[in-house]
């Protein structure tokens, strides 16, 4: 459209003085304001990498990537901060209790927690975003990653973070340490952690499917207390999660509602580090993957190259798979356990 508005601009002079023949009369000739230019130049729009939803400006689809260890011991729920989570990982911590680590960037949460301690796989999924981690402990084997530097900000509460962290005494400890977004982004500042850099998943806007086969999807990585339950909603176009029988709520805002689910099929099993028994989880390689967006199921394979690379969704002929704009959800499910839909 410019292009034509600047064209007719440039001719009507010419057409001006044909009409007006040879008089040498001087004639009124049309001029381009910068406003007239300004009304024909799109804005610009900007996205989450971590998400791909659209955001305000430059800054924000700029900012670092925080993560949060977020204890799941059914006494900890309803947790805080999981609605605001652009990505999720839930794996096995110990003895079947699940936990996640969740990762932020647009969004500043007034509280996340409970805090608890990390884990190496979880490390490692978050380690391709480029994100800055805030815990309380860890396994050994974690707590050697992130003091060593190499897998990005270490936000501990036990080591140098103490200021950003507090109990509620609403819980019991060690199931009460919260923190925030804005005690988390000083300490940031302090570190000049100011953006993450990661190559983000191809997004797509989601639709719901006209003839769904993926609309309640269960996925068993434990036992009951556990299960992730999810069933479809339509009108939103995203999975209501469940655990076993009960929702799964976010203490602040309700039922947790993402718009992807992954089922991440890995390896799994148990060593003694030392401080008594851990479990390892395969995070490098490659292995089978689902996804669940639209209604509908589609069967992936998972890549991921090494701890700093992102972990990626390809399909049987090496493509990217998009996914749907909002929060993806990804569970960690051993080998020899269930993912189910209908």
């Amino acid at each position: 459209m410019f292009r034509r508005f600047r064209a007719a601009l440039l001719a009507a002079p010419l057409l001006t003085l044909l009409l007006s023949g040879c008089s040498g009369e001087p004639q009124n000739q049309p001029t381009v304001s910068p406003e007239d230019l300004t009304r024909f130049t799109p804005e610009p729009v900007f996205y989450s990498p971590l998400t791909g939803v659209e955001v305000a400006d430059a800054a924000t689809a700029t900012k670092p990537v925080l993560a949060a260890m977020v204890e799941n011991l059914p006494y900890s729920r309803p947790q805080s901060g999981l609605m605001d989570a652009g990505v999720v990982f839930e794996a096995i911590a110990e003895a079947g209790i699940t936990r996640f680590v969740v990762l932020y960037q647009e969004a500043e949460p007034a509280l996340i927690g409970p805090i608890r301690s990390a884990r190496q796989y979880f490390i490692e999924w978050m380690h391709g975003f480029d994100a800055a981690l805030a815990r309380c402990g860890g396994s050994k084997e974690a707590r050697q990653a992130m003091e060593s530097g190499a897998y990005g900000v270490d936000l501990d509460e036990i080591t140098n973070s103490a200021s950003a962290y507090w109990r509620e005494s609403a819980k019991e400890a060690p199931h009460n340490m919260y923190t925030d977004y804005a005690h988390l982004k000083a300490l940031l500042d302090k570190r000049n952690k100011i953006t993450s850099t990661f190559t983000p998943w191809p997004r797509q806007d989601g639709a719901p499917a006209s003839n769904p086969t993926a609309t309640v999807i269960d996925l068993d990585i434990s036992y009951d207390e556990y299960l992730n339950h999810y069933e479809w909603d339509a009108a939103s176009n995203t999975y209501l999660r469940w655990h076993g029988s009960e929702p799964h709520l976010d203490r602040e805002q309700g039922q947790l509602h993402p718009a992807v689910v992954i089922g991440l099929r890995v390896a799994e099993w148990t060593v003694n580090e030392g401080d008594g028994n851990r479990q390892r989880i395969t995070t490098s390689g490659s292995g089978s993957a689902y996804i669940f967006q639209n209604g509908t199921v589609t069967e992936a394979t998972w890549i991921k190259d090494s701890s700093a690379e992102m972990l990626r969704f390809v399909d049987a002929a090496g493509a990217d798979i998009p996914l749907n704009r909002g929060q993806v959800w990804i569970t960690a499910v051993p080998n020899e356990n269930a993912i189910t839909w209908r």
